[in-house]
């Protein structure tokens, strides 16, 4: 509420006027009222039994108001709109003006206790969870059979009301992961990646209307692993960045841009929170990573270990290697690639090698499903 009616007042003020209040609070006011309201009907319920009945409490009505009402609901509208505001957040701490507003204006003030507001915008979230754990103490504490189902079915919608939210949260975190990826990886035309293919200038613009960009718009396809690794041409070490997603593999190399990215000032790029860090500098800075060749489907990839003798004799680091076959087992390219340690090369393997299984179990269950012979008609 601090960093909320602040805003507001500076608003009113002619201040700060782009930042959109729904975009960083949602509905925050509407969710105070709400939780304020059950707390305290809950208390005053409490009060009045013991000060005038030695009955067990029937907790029934009070909770049915609520749980059956907008209490989660409110709560899951927040929720929902808690990655975009953090999001949002991020990118409007860059500015001085609104640095001020934080630090000068809110941070300091006595009822934030030092919090941050990043650390209290997540507090709804942790609320909305503890939930369930108030409607089990009570159903243990009652004593009547019927309220106890009653409460029981209660806490187990929340619970299934919370696994959803979960999973709707995860497809919007991924939605924006993938939406900030697509701005950030370029794809070169053919005859840019490789120098074989000629096309004359009268024929490239039919050709420069394909969608290979648009492979990042499934909402539905998810990103295991990322991260910054070597690889070994025959002359040089090109820095590359790996995207490992559940349904292939992207080889980018990476470019720094020192130039102002799109006109503007590079530190103030939203960049989504839930990326590496690595890739959020990497992003405020301008870089770009272009796609080094086409994407390697994981049924066609084969990953190979570098054995140690070949490390020694080659001047190799935590080496292992990528091949992409085509759909007729041809060997079409091999990636020769160094991790920083170790370490870091056993997790891209195992990440890998557990993407290609899940893929491949999911493809078979998928094909098994399709060859199952429907029932036969009559009219056959």
């Amino acid at each position: 509420k601090v960093f909320m009616n602040t805003l507001k007042y500076l608003q009113s003020n002619e201040l700060l006027l782009d930042v959109d209040l729904w975009r960083l609070f949602a509905n925050l006011e509407e969710l105070n009222k709400i939780s304020l309201s059950f707390v305290k009907n809950f208390f005053e319920f409490v009060k009045k039994h013991i000060s005038k009945s030695d009955s067990p409490m029937d907790f029934s009505s009070i909770l049915r108001k609520f749980f059956q009402g907008d209490l989660c609901q409110t709560h899951q509208i927040y929720c929902l709109n808690y990655t975009s505001a953090v999001f949002y957040l991020e990118n409007l701490r860059q500015r001085e003006d609104f640095g001020i507003y934080l630090k000068q204006w809110c941070e300091q003030h006595k009822q934030c206790k030092r919090l941050h507001l990043p650390e209290l915008l997540v507090a709804p979230l942790h609320r909305l969870t503890r939930y369930p754990l108030l409607l089990n103490n009570i159903w243990k504490r009652s004593t009547d059979e019927t309220e106890k189902g009653f409460i029981w079915s209660l806490k187990e919608k929340v619970e299934k009301s919370i696994r959803d939210l979960e999973g709707k949260v995860k497809w919007l975190d991924n939605f924006q992961k993938l939406r900030q990826l697509q701005e950030v990886i370029m794809w070169p035309q053919v005859w840019d990646r490789d120098k074989r293919f000629f096309v004359p200038e009268c024929l490239k613009q039919s050709l420069r209307e394909n969608s290979s960009e648009n492979i990042l718009s499934s909402a539905s396809r998810l990103l295991l692993h990322e991260g910054r690794l070597t690889l070994a041409e025959s002359t040089r070490l090109l820095d590359v960045y790996l995207f490992l997603f559940d349904d292939f593999l992207l080889i980018t190399k990476t470019k720094h841009n020192k130039k102002k990215y799109g006109g503007s000032d590079t530190s103030l790029i939203p960049v989504c929170p839930s990326l590496t860090p690595e890739l959020q500098s990497f992003i405020r800075e301008g870089g770009v990573c272009t796609i080094l060749d086409q994407p390697i489907p994981l049924d066609r990839l084969i990953l190979k270990n570098v054995d140690p003798i070949h490390i020694t004799v080659f001047s190799l680091r935590n080496a292992f290697l990528i091949q992409h076959e085509n759909r007729y087992r041809q060997c079409i390219a091999v990636f020769l690639l160094q991790a920083q340690t170790e370490t870091v090369k056993k997790t891209w393997m195992s990440q890998i090698e557990t993407a290609i299984s899940n893929y491949t179990t999911q493809h078979e269950t998928k094909q098994s499903t399709t060859f199952l012979s429907p029932a036969e008609s009559s009219e056959i």
